[in-house]
């Protein structure tokens, strides 16, 4: 389950990416970037936030602290904006937010090197969750302390917007042509063999339980959150069983993938 926390001050809008998210004060003293779910991409970008999110903390990968957050609408008065201020009043109740790091910078693919190995696991998980969005012209990565993060997942899982053609997304090769660690990873292939192997059952069923029971209502098909996550996870598993042909082939020791 994420911690909770109530929002007690909207400080500005953070003016990048389609939903832009707010920083917003809680009531922990700590500052959050703050993904509205009555933004226009909806619920599910936050759902995919939060299942992606809490997955890659699982297989050990650098994600901001995700947590719940409760806002009262009434913190649009603060916003200057009318379009922000809409966004504000519509996203009353349940959001998510993501620890904002002080100091971080955006990652430019050509000032920064990645370790291969690291790279390698970000284009696994990646290639897993179908993130479409990690891309060089926006590559949804910080640096911190000469460190990555991995933030913005709510473009992955695309087949919750279909569930009732969801079984053929488990096969989807994964396109990495224009990833921003492309050029940086080392042999996917060990990263499969480290990866693959951590992503249990266990492990998927606790990153869906992490998902506020808010965003799983009413979801057309099911009869509960409980048969909803399920489903995520079986759509993980399902992808996760081999062969695993939808990773991305890269040529071992390549100009590019070195360089």
């Amino acid at each position: 389950m994420l911690r909770e926390v109530t929002a007690v001050r909207y400080v500005t809008p953070l003016r990048e990416g389609g939903s832009m998210p707010g920083l917003v004060a809680a009531d922990d003293h700590r500052l959050y970037a703050l993904k509205w779910s009555g933004a226009a991409q909806g619920r599910k970008a936050l759902v995919a936030e939060v299942l992606a999110g809490e997955l890659a903390r699982g297989l050990g990968l650098p994600v901001p602290e995700l947590v719940r957050i409760d806002l009262d609408p009434v913190l649009a008065r603060s916003e200057p904006e009318q379009q922000i201020q809409e966004q504000i009043r519509a996203s009353g109740g349940v959001n998510v937010g993501l620890a904002f790091l002080s100091g971080a910078f955006n990652f430019d693919p050509l000032c920064f090197e990645v370790d291969p190995e690291q790279a390698a696991r970000v284009l696994w998980f990646d290639a897993l969750i179908g993130n479409v969005d990690r891309s060089w012209r926006n590559p949804n990565l910080l640096v911190v302390d000469g460190r990555l993060q991995l933030i913005d997942h709510g473009a992955s899982l695309i087949f919750h917007h279909h569930w009732a053609g969801a079984a053929r997304w488990t096969r989807r090769p994964y396109d990495a042509g224009d990833h921003a660690l492309r050029r940086f990873a080392g042999d996917l292939a060990a990263a499969d063999a480290e990866l693959a192997g951590r992503a249990t059952p266990g492990l998927l069923a606790a990153a869906a339980e992490a998902i506020p029971e808010e965003f799983l209502l009413d979801e057309p098909g099911f009869a509960d959150p409980a048969a909803v996550r399920a489903a995520y996870v079986d759509q993980l598993l399902a992808r996760l069983a081999g062969p695993r042909d939808w990773l991305p082939v890269l040529p071992p020791h390549s100009p590019e993938a070195t360089a």
